[in-house]
């Protein structure tokens, strides 16, 4: 019951906040609460064949190598390093799934969690195994990425979180490996709780410790209602970390080398009919920036005449901690969970800035403040 509740709660988590690394940690969840579920059968009834491949397809396969690769999109921003993970994940999922739901077992069963090694085979065992050690190098990675990002960023939730992460792959592959007997069911207990509390923690918006922008925004479910028109408060521009101690009383006070800007460029692939609502939703998102992002220094939408069914959006950001700020910003959330009711593909392209030159009008011109 503690598994299909923590499913459900993950399955509201992906919703509310939709991104790779909900989605695996749902399909971790899924596959060890079904590998439960079937226990349950085992252990009122004895296991058998059946019950023993599901419970250790999920508890020792699934749920381990997909905890994991949510914990490395959640924590990693290196596009060539998904990348590249994603191919192992295709190769360390689909061949011991099929070898574990096919290979020969071997042994009797009991009421008992039973183990892996007793009953399967040498290659399935290698297959779980590789599958296990590719989990813990990735958590490896993201352990090593988040201390690195908390240097210069908010790294104290992340921490949690992959803690926490950390603490459910591990008790799931020491029930896989030992059985337990009656304690398998109490550490099992634990780590779809520590899963489940994960993905509480990643689906609560990240605040960054040096901004000083606090506002609550009840949004409604549907984010397409016109803005309300009433003034709002002007945001604080939160105190960059290389600023002069002195800025504070002398205005024109030299400052450090500012930092490099960043900038996204995101092309979008509507589908058919849907550039109305699509516009709508970008127009309110960009009154957002404008009012509540001042290091967002240019955000813009912009339609494309020869093809009618594309939307490109352009970003400018003061740093990168600026852009990270951007997406934890509610109003940014809200729009990507709405996008995939307009949206059928996105191409996102991220730039480094070496050069550029601009009128000195072009940001009032594009994002009146």
């Amino acid at each position: 019951m503690v598994g299909w509740s923590a499913t459900a709660a993950l399955t509201a988590y992906a919703q509310r906040r939709p991104s790779v690394a909900a989605i695996a940690w749902l399909v971790a969840a899924l596959g060890v609460t079904v590998g439960l579920s079937a226990a349950v059968i085992g252990v009122l009834f004895d296991f058998g064949e059946l019950t023993f491949r599901l419970l250790h397809i999920g508890v020792s396969l699934i749920g381990p190598l997909f905890v994991a690769w949510g914990a490395f999109e959640y924590a990693v921003r290196s596009p060539n390093g998904r990348f590249t993970v994603r191919l192992f994940m295709s190769a360390l999922t689909i061949v011991p799934l099929v070898v574990l739901s096919v290979d020969r077992i071997s042994g009797r069963f009991d009421a008992a969690f039973p183990p892996l090694g007793e009953h399967y085979d040498l290659i399935p065992r290698a297959l779980v195994n590789g599958a296990q050690g590719f989990a813990a190098l990735l958590l490896v990675l993201v352990f090593v990425a988040v201390l690195r990002r908390g240097t210069r960023g908010p790294g104290t939730n992340d921490l949690a979180v992959l803690g926490l992460l950390v603490l459910t792959v591990l008790l799931s592959v020491v029930v896989g490996r030992a059985g337990l007997g009656a304690f398998g069911p109490l550490l099992m207990l634990g780590a779809v709780s520590s899963l489940w509390g994960a993905g509480a923690l990643a689906a609560r918006p990240r605040r960054d410790p040096y901004d000083d922008d606090d506002y609550d925004d009840d949004y409604d479910d549907e984010y397409d209602d016109e803005l309300d028109d009433e003034p709002q408060e002007q945001p604080v521009r939160r105190k960059r970390r290389n600023a002069d101690p002195y800025d504070d009383l002398y205005g024109d006070a030299p400052t450090a080398p500012p930092a490099k800007l960043r900038g996204v460029i995101t092309i979008y692939t509507l589908g058919e009919g849907q550039g109305d609502g699509f516009d709508q939703l970008a127009n309110a998102v960009v009154a957002e920036v404008a009012k509540r992002e001042p290091d967002t220094l240019l955000f813009a939408a912009h339609t494309v005449p020869s093809a009618p069914l594309q939307r490109i959006v352009y970003a400018i950001y003061r740093d990168e901690l600026a852009q990270e700020e951007h997406e934890r910003q509610p109003h940014t959330m809200e729009f990507t969970r709405l996008l995939s009711r307009h949206v059928v593909a996105t191409n996102v392209i991220e730039l480094s800035l070496s050069g550029a030159a601009a009128n000195d009008g072009l940001a009032a011109m594009l994002m009146p403040r």
